[in-house]
Order: C-alpha cells, then structure tokens, then sequence
C-alpha cells in the first residue's frame, strides 16, 4: 500500500510539472517575434487578410482561451500544423522522436557498459593509479560539454582516422548495417561525455557500501573479494546508481538537441532547432512538450524503480 502510495504521490508530481511546463511554453512562445498569421501568409498580406485568419486560428481570443484550446488539442493528438512543412505537428514528431530514441538509448548503453566496470575498478582501487586515472577521465568528461565531444569524435575517428560518416541517418529497416555504421559515432560522443557521472555516482556508492558490516562479514566467511563485491556490494550500491542512469538517459534526451545539428541526425533535436530558426510556433511547442514528457517519464520510471528495491523510499514518501 505504501508503494502504491508513493507511485501516485510521484504521478501527482509529474503531472503538475507537466502542467507547469505547458504553461511556461506557451507563455514563451507567445512573447517570441513574429505574427503565425503573417508567417502563413507572406510579407503582402493585408491587413484584412492577416486578421480574418487570426481569426480563424483563434489568435484573437484571450491568452487563456487560446491557451485552453491548446492543451485540449494536445490531449486529443492535435498539436498543430507546422508553419514550415505544413503538416501536422504530431505527424512529424511521430517520425523524429523514434531516432532521438535510438540515439539516446544507445548512448546510455554504451555509458553503463564504460562507467559501471571503471567505477568499480575505481572503488576497489582506492587511492592507487588505476582510481587516480579514472578519477581523471571522469573530470575530463564531465569539464568537456557534448556537442565538444560530437566535435572531438568526428575529427578523431572520422576525419583522422576514417572509416565513419559524419552526418545523416539510415533506417534499420531499410538497411541495419548501414544504421549501425551511422549510429556508432554520434552514440558513442554521447555516451563518453555521459559516462563521467555514471562512474563517479558507482565509485562513491561502492567506496560506502565496501565499509559496511555486512561486507566485512561477508569476508570473514571466506568468500572471495570477487563474490563480495559483485554480489554483495555492489547489489546495494546499485539503487542511486541506477538513479543516476535515468537521469542521464534523460539528459542524454536533452542533449540531442545539440548532437543532432552536429552530426545531422534528424532527430527531435534538430526538428526542435528547425523550429526555432523558422519560428515555426506549433511545432516549437509540440517538440519542447515531447521532451519534456520523455523527461519527466524517464525520472519517474527510475523513482519507481528506486522505491521498489528499496522500501525506505516508499515509507518515507508515504508519511
């Protein structure tokens, strides 16, 4: 009952975030230059022209009238025409989010499969070279912002090296190893500038949960170190770890926005861009929902996860 609780406290949570955040991007969109109907129409409409379709796009109704309508429209899949693809908004997300995902969720692979082992590592090495150098690569990664690493990865292996594309994107369904091929240099800028955090949360989790009393009886009773840290330690120390890995996924969602643009991948991020350059409003606000809602999703899901393998939480989140 108390997880129960606990889980509709955090969908309560996220649904006033939600709200907040629809919010804050209507109000943003709506102070941005520009007229939605002289866009849709050109520099020589008139005057009468320009009113009668504000007219008929409700642009004349009160903010909270236009305001309302919108988020009804959102909730039923309406989110608008685009101004400069002049196709539905929904449409056009449906087909982008897909690779944002794939980028995402691969980056976040490639992360856990390089920071989990090298915190370990680190953690069981305590003060020697071997957590000195790990130390070093996660500050290096966490100094160096994505869309630096994007660079660094495309004049290293692409340019210097070669071997890989620099741009664009093929469809797993029309040719997978063509998609991999495209995949594996923006994925893996990714997941490198992500790896940092995922590995220092591992150090400082195992380095705590290698002092407990129940390591040091786990030893006593003859097991290896091996069996005492994978087994036992690292069990324990994997709760705030998995935390972190959510919220990296999540940022990793973020960061596409960026990523896209430098490996032209025509992903959410780059539509998002697109938006933004041609001050195309409805699809501006069905993007920025989208993330956010993947976002939001994202952490929920890790809360869930959190307070289902550890019962503190929910008893802590139900008083």
């Amino acid at each position: 009952m108390a997880f129960v609780n606990y889980l509709l406290k955090r969908f309560g949570f996220m649904l006033v975030t939600l709200f907040l955040v629809t919010l804050i991007t209507f109000g943003l969109t709506k102070i941005l230059p520009g007229n939605v109907a002289l866009l849709i129409l050109g520099p020589n409409a008139t005057e009468a022209s320009i009113a009668q379709l504000e007219a008929q796009l409700g642009l004349d109704q009160p903010l909270y009238v236009q305001y309302v309508d919108w988020v009804a429209g959102l909730l039923s899949g309406d989110m608008g025409m685009s101004l400069r693809y002049n196709v539905p908004v929904f449409d056009l997300i449906a087909l982008r989010l897909p690779r944002s995902l794939l980028l995402a969720v691969t980056a976040t692979i490639i992360s856990v499969t390089l920071s989990i082992p090298l915190g370990i590592i680190a953690a069981v090495r305590k003060n020697t070279p071997a957590d000195l150098t790990a130390s070093m690569l996660a500050f290096i990664g966490l100094s160096l912002p994505i869309f630096l690493w994007g660079l660094v990865f495309i004049y290293v292996f692409a340019l210097t090296l070669g071997g890989f594309p620099t741009r664009g994107y093929v469809s797993p369904m029309v040719d997978p190893i063509a998609s991999i091929h495209h995949l594996i240099l923006p994925a893996s800028a990714m997941g490198v500038a992500l790896t940092a955090y995922i590995m220092r949360m591992t150090r400082s989790s195992m380095i705590d949960e290698l002092s407990e009393d129940y390591v040091e009886f786990a030893r006593s009773k003859g097991l290896s170190e091996r069996a005492v840290v994978l087994r036992h330690a690292l069990k324990n120390a994997a709760i705030p770890v998995i935390t972190v890995v959510a919220f990296q996924f999540s940022y990793a969602f973020g960061g596409v926005v960026v990523l896209e643009e430098v490996f032209s991948w025509p992903g959410i991020g780059r539509l998002t861009l697109t938006a933004i350059e041609n001050r195309d409003i409805p699809l501006l606000q069905g993007s920025i929902i989208v993330i956010a809602l993947i976002y939001m999703l994202s952490n929920f899901l890790a809360d869930t996860f959190y307070a289902y393998v550890d019962p503190r939480i929910r008893y802590g989140g139900s008083e």
